[in-house]
């Protein structure tokens, strides 16, 4: 028995300024006309989050891939995972500088290595082995974030930025995918630049199994964005999908894990989550967050308020 396919994404929870709404309602459309073209033709999940980070990943609008934030040395520095939720094979990759597309690289990792994780110059590595073409990191960056990295570095030395350890509400712009297809499979990936002036060499959730992202289709498949940082200390991504294996429902669950991060320890993000059955759940405790859903009655694409 066929299941209906369904395609959830996200495209960053923060202080979205009024005139970022529209570029982020087109990437999410073209991010899920891409993953769910493959789903309507009986293509896995895996390979429906894949596409849908994809497209975002070479949408400069986001914060991941090409227009990713910079490092606080000008750079940038990407993290990412993909999970299949049938069989639990994982493919990450982090601190990479030379791909387009981290999510792809994440992708050979998941097909191709016994391993789950490459970081930096081995992930890359691994890439070009396997096919993949590398950049020169500086066709990565554009001029918008070198002014917003300008902009940090000068408030932070005249004591204008305030950041906690919940961290700034400007800088969670990552991407991520849930995908449920025709066979009953779920999967996650989630994909990041990290957060603004971030110190190089640091790995946000996004890429780390259980935090940022996870998969499985005994309980649900999960994508987190927001400061990194709390979520990793919480294993959120692990902690919302075990609240619907043990019965929640994936909306309640999303909101309680969204609550939790808060009470807990003052955090900031966003989540998606889709279970086995299609239901969805989504929350965020940011001003805004960016997201999409498509199933076989149509498309809803949002960026809503909190």
């Amino acid at each position: 028995m066929k299941t209906q396919s369904v395609l959830l994404i996200h495209g960053g929870a923060w202080a979205m300024p009024d005139d970022a709404v529209a570029a982020h309602e087109r990437g999410i459309a073209d991010a899920l006309a891409a993953g769910y073209s493959l789903l309507k033709r009986g293509g896995s999940a895996v390979d429906a989050v894949e596409a849908a980070v994809a497209v975002m990943e070479d949408d400069e609008t986001f914060d991941a891939g090409r227009g990713s934030f910079l490092t606080q040395d000008g750079r940038v520095q990407m993290d990412a995972l993909l999970m299949n939720g049938e069989n639990l094979r994982t493919g990450g990759v982090a601190c990479v500088e030379r791909l387009r597309n981290p999510i792809r690289a994440a992708r050979l990792v998941l097909d191709r290595s016994p391993h789950v994780y490459f970081v930096g110059t081995g992930a890359e590595r691994f890439a070009r082995q396997h096919g993949m073409a590398l950049c020169d990191n500086m066709d990565l960056v554009i001029p918008r974030e070198q002014q917003r990295l300008y902009k940090a570095q000068a408030d932070e030395l005249a004591g204008l930025r305030d950041e906690t350890f919940s961290g700034s509400l400007d800088s969670h712009d990552t991407v991520g995918a849930v995908a449920l297809d025709v066979h009953g499979n779920i999967a996650a990936g989630t994909s990041t630049g990290g957060t603004l002036n971030k110190a190089p060499g640091r790995v946000g959730d996004s890429s780390l199994i259980g935090c940022g992202c996870y998969a499985d289709n005994l309980s649900a498949a999960v994508s987190l964005t927001g400061w990194g940082e709390p979520i990793m200390k919480l294993v959120l991504g692990k902690w919302a999908v075990d609240r619907v294996a043990a019965g929640g429902s994936p909306q309640d669950s999303a909101q309680d894990a969204i609550d939790y991060l808060y009470s807990r320890l003052g955090g900031h993000g966003g989540i998606i989550l889709l279970s086995p059955d299609g239901r969805i759940g989504l929350a965020h405790n940011t001003p805004r967050m960016a997201w999409g859903i498509q199933n076989a009655e149509g498309s809803q694409i949002g960026v809503t308020r909190n």
